[in-house]
């Protein structure tokens, strides 16, 4: 079980604060990863439970739509800990509205952090780690990455542009000791899903189609994330690996 060890490695994990990202972060940890939590609203109770399984954390807020603020990080986390061997790009928002009334705003906004983000983020600290010839980068892709969905077209298009540059980035750099692959989640239970499980007749229609028969939880990304970010992966590139009850299979 050596090639999950974690140890002495440091992962960034953007959108840390809950769900998803707070899912992979303790997982991580658990495999002797420390942790630097980085959301738009405070971590404490991410970084909390990090140091409770033993490991060291770190908490950043910032507004990730921002060149600046993403710079800002990477020099603070080098500050930190001296490297980031594994980069975990999961913040994410979403505008749900019928695609002929969705804003250019909405649309724009969600592009800037989900996938300008993403590029931005990944490009900085890959640099890192290109220096150091290692390196392991997870991005959160979606189902959305394959689907059109339905009055989410940001969403749909910043997720189909994730797989895009996980590939991208993965041909310019396996070459280079880094692995950039991307997990895309089905249907979670995250604050981005509350609306739809909210509504009772779509939240049984989703449930009829997924094979495992329940929603995904932030626990169900962990296993995924220890395995793409450890050396058992290190001839894994530019793979999006479907965590997602079977719901592609139907």
């Amino acid at each position: 079980m050596s090639m999950f060890d974690l140890s002495g490695k440091v992962a960034l994990v953007t959108g840390a604060r809950s769900g998803l990202g707070q899912g992979m972060a303790l997982a991580l940890a658990e495999a002797g990863a420390d942790i630097i939590a980085v959301s738009f609203s405070p971590c404490s109770d991410t970084v909390e439970k990090v140091k409770a399984l033993g490991r060291q954390a770190y908490e950043l807020q910032a507004d990730l739509s921002k060149a600046e603020d993403l710079e800002d990080i990477v020099k603070k986390c080098l500050e930190f800990t001296g490297n980031i061997d594994i980069l975990i790009n999961n913040a994410g928002i979403i505008r749900r509205t019928p695609i002929s009334e969705h804003s250019w705003k909405d649309f724009e906004d969600v592009l800037d952090i989900n996938l300008k983000t993403v590029f931005y983020l990944t490009q900085l600290i890959g640099n890192h780690m290109i220096e150091r010839g290692s390196g392991k980068i997870i991005n959160v892709a979606s189902m959305l990455s394959f689907q059109g969905g339905i009055n989410v077209p940001g969403y749909t298009a910043s997720k189909h542009g994730v797989a895009g540059l996980t590939k991208a980035f993965a041909n310019e750099w396996a070459s280079k000791g880094v692995q950039v692959n991307a997990i895309a989640p089905g249907y979670m239970t995250t604050d981005n899903t509350a609306p739809i499980r909210e509504d009772k007749e779509r939240a049984d229609s989703i449930i009829a189609r997924i094979p495992a028969g329940r929603w995904g939880t932030g626990e169900d990304m962990g296993g995924p994330a220890v395995f793409l970010s450890s050396s058992a992966s290190d001839y894994v590139n530019g793979h999006i690996l479907c965590v997602d009850g079977g719901w592609m299979n139907r």
